[in-house]
């Protein structure tokens, strides 16, 4: 037991402050990569917990230029179900628009419209066009028994394109008829449709992480029970990343699970966590992860460290296994312990290349659940994946009912009240501008600099006092 190691986290150091080539910190360029194939304009990823993400936080963290990861606490087919919410929400195309029969009424398609989430419908005869319904079409209707064929743009006056014109022509011809949707045919049948505000979506967010199709990016988290059922369920769905997310991945199990899950799904990139050693880097390195996600314990949520006494400080940790994982040019992620913008800009500049957190996110409007009001304050509800919160939501999910007893658990996480937040947008900015600044103090234009340039220096209990807010009133 001598000579043992020291484990340091982010209030035990500071980033020494060194020369600038930046005339002003919003010269810095905070993208970093996820995975191997994935880079994101804005290095932060909202974490799979049931109190943190699903399709409103996925897509406002992709209209951001980060990511959301769907969490895995329902059936894969509910998973999907919001992997495909966050796919349909924003596209270059929509390559397989809505459709409905001629036959059906004005109800019947306000009904389709509402379970679909759009706001118009190509009406077809088989492969046929014959016309399109929008919202505008039905606009102080009272009669929903009307047949859909009365109120619709029939074909003879509709503006089409050919599929495969370009973004700026399609523009010009939305502009110039005064139209909203455009279908687009190839050899007289339909292939697609474009949409204004979709068009309206892609230039009001132009940092959004997306596909090749112009959709937005998403992540799904997986386990290591129906692992391969559940990944193919998500990739069908449009999944762009997949996430083995166990909290202690340093086994045989899931080495075997990532060895597989590459060998049936060769073209996603899989992230796997979580880890806090180099050994537990190379492993799984070998075994095939696309990226790293570290941390073991230092969420508020989390009392693993607590109830096991198992863990590592969260940046002793990062800077390990970003030492190995660098050598195979396999990205990092810090999952967790990140209370302030100057954590992330610690965890980044210890060798991670982007940050996971749920804290950081669980108090926006776009995590699920109500906002809280308590004392006067605003608050929401924030639970860890291994807390009893969870369990017992878990099996109410697979029994399809309320679960009134209490359910003999394993707990390795708490339940809590984070303050709200706002908008993920303005939480996005406090992060961005915290990097910025710190990329500026350690002469850094970018990740890899950043990465290159950061030293830290330890403190004492003192010097983290003194790092403290300076709005107390001082003594006289």
């Amino acid at each position: 037991m001598e000579n043992l190691p020291l484990g340091l986290t982010f209030s035990d150091v500071l980033l020494v402050p060194k020369k600038t080539p930046l005339e002003s910190r919003s010269e810095a360029d905070i993208a970093g990569q996820w995975t191997r194939n994935i880079s994101l304009a804005t290095p932060f990823v909202s974490a799979n917990m049931a109190s943190v993400t699903e399709h409103r936080m996925a897509i406002a963290m992709a209209r951001e230029g980060g990511l959301g990861v769907i969490h895995q606490f329902g059936t894969k087919y509910e998973q999907a179900d919001e992997i495909r919410k966050v796919k349909k929400s924003t596209s270059y195309i929509i390559e397989n628009p809505v459709s409905v029969s001629p036959s059906v009424t004005i109800g019947e398609a306000i009904s389709v419209m509402q379970q679909e989430g759009v706001t118009s419908l190509l009406v077809m005869s088989g492969k046929d066009l014959t016309g399109i319904f929008t919202s505008r079409d039905y606009l102080f209707e009272t009669d929903l028994e009307r047949p859909l064929v009365e109120v619709m743009t029939p074909r003879k006056r509709l503006i089409t394109a050919s599929y495969g014109v370009s973004l700026d022509f399609a523009k010009e011809i939305l502009h110039r008829h005064r139209i909203e949707k455009l279908p687009l045919l190839e050899n007289g049948e339909v292939r697609g449709l474009i949409t204004t505000q979709d068009i309206q979506k892609l230039e009001y967010w132009p940092k959004a992480s997306r596909d090749s199709k112009g959709r937005l990016l998403v992540g799904g988290a997986v386990g290591v029970k129906d692992t391969h059922e559940r990944a193919q369920a998500l990739i069908n769905a449009g999944c762009d990343t997949l996430i083995v997310d166990i909290a202690h991945a340093h086994s045989d199990l899931v080495i075997q699970r990532v060895r597989e899950l590459k060998a049936f799904f060769p073209s996603i990139d899989v992230m796997v966590g979580n880890i806090a050693t180099a050994q537990a880097a190379k492993d799984l390195i070998d075994a095939g992860a696309d990226g790293l996600k570290v941390g073991i314990g230092p969420s508020p949520v989390c009392t693993t460290r607590i109830i096991s006494g198992a863990g590592y400080p969260q940046l002793s940790a990062i800077m390990q296994v970003a030492k190995v994982a660098r050598e195979h040019s396999v990205p990092v992620t810090a999952d967790g312990g990140m209370k302030w913008p100057g954590d992330v800009a610690k965890a980044l500049a210890a060798g991670a290349s982007s940050i996971y957190s749920g804290r950081l996110f669980a108090g926006c409007d776009e995590s699920p659940g109500m906002i809280i009001l308590k004392d006067g304050k605003r608050y929401k509800k924030y639970f860890g994946s291994a807390s009893y919160e969870s369990n017992h939501q878990r099996q109410e999910m697979r029994r399809g009912k309320k679960v009134q007893q209490r359910l003999d658990v394993f707990v390795e996480g708490v339940s809590t009240l984070v303050d709200y937040s706002g908008s993920v947008e303005d939480v996005v900015k406090s992060l961005e501008k915290g990097v910025q600044s710190a990329m500026s103090y350690c002469g850094a234009r970018d990740m890899s600099q950043m990465h290159e340039n950061a030293e830290f220096v330890r403190i004492t209990s003192a010097g983290w006092i003194e790092s403290g807010s300076r709005g107390e009133k001082l003594s006289e």
